[in-house]
């Protein structure tokens, strides 16, 4: 439960001015229509219905905001690398807005204290900050416009949050890695599926084993195959760097 968002008689009821200031504190300005950041922190877990028949909660302001992200990436890794190539700004971004660097970079900024969410406890959703965060990216976009989104993204997130340095040096495509060692060592590789619809997320949700050579080396879970196929790579790839297998 956030600290400023209270459900009380089925109504959530917001402490403005606290809001606010943790908004300040992460942007360095206060918001100009705080109902739009309201939305941003409410989970679909925490969904809840107007008297018209609307359903409330982040999920448009996420995908608003995944693009906005998206697309300020772009041009900053395209002004700040002049000769790059596309495969490489592409490998960058995809770096930076991996689920599990938005998730660190959601509680770094406070997100996860202000998030509202009836998600179990003992079963936290992945992403679940992530998305938050995207979602409240969306919400600028919206109430300050591309130019001072773009501004406030690049000199409050990524100049304060990301090592960018160690996000070019760092491989983190594990399903590449796992794929390049098995070819190395002329072996097989397999995944396995199994799509299960979780009511807390209100969404189906997808999981995977990697198989190499007979032997389960990695499970993975995620709301795109893709996304589970990046897991199940990731503790593949940790066992077989573990084992001193990979050279």
């Amino acid at each position: 439960m956030s600290l400023f968002l209270r459900r009380i008689n089925g109504t959530y009821i917001l402490d403005k001015h606290e809001f606010s200031s943790r908004l300040k504190k992460i942007f360095g300005f206060r918001p100009g229509n705080l109902k739009l950041y309201e939305i941003a922190f409410i989970h679909r877990s925490a969904t809840f219905t107007l008297p018209d028949g609307k359903k409330v909660n982040n999920e448009r302001l996420e995908f608003l905001g995944d693009a906005v992200i998206s697309t300020i990436l772009s041009d900053y890794l395209f002004e700040k690398f002049p000769d790059a190539s596309e495969g490489f700004m592409t490998k960058i971004r995809s770096r930076i807005v991996n689920r599990d660097v938005l998730n660190q970079l959601a509680v770094s900024m406070g997100i996860n204290k202000i998030l509202i969410s009836n998600v179990n406890s003992q079963h936290p959703t992945r992403n679940l900050y992530g998305d938050a965060l995207e979602a409240l990216i969306g919400s600028v976009f919206l109430d300050k416009g591309y130019k001072k989104t773009k501004k406030i993204f690049i000199k409050r997130i990524l100049d304060k949050h990301i090592n960018l340095e160690s996000i070019i040096s760092t491989d983190t495509d594990y399903k590449s890695l796992v794929f390049e060692w098995v070819q190395k060592n002329k072996s097989n590789l397999i995944f396995t599926y199994n799509e299960e619809y979780d009511f807390n997320m209100k969404k189906s949700v997808f999981s995977t084993t990697l198989i190499i050579d007979g032997t389960g080396m990695g499970t993975g879970q995620g709301s795109s195959k893709k996304e589970a196929e990046q897991e199940a790579a990731c503790q593949a790839w940790k066992r077989l760097r573990d084992k001193s297998v990979v050279q």
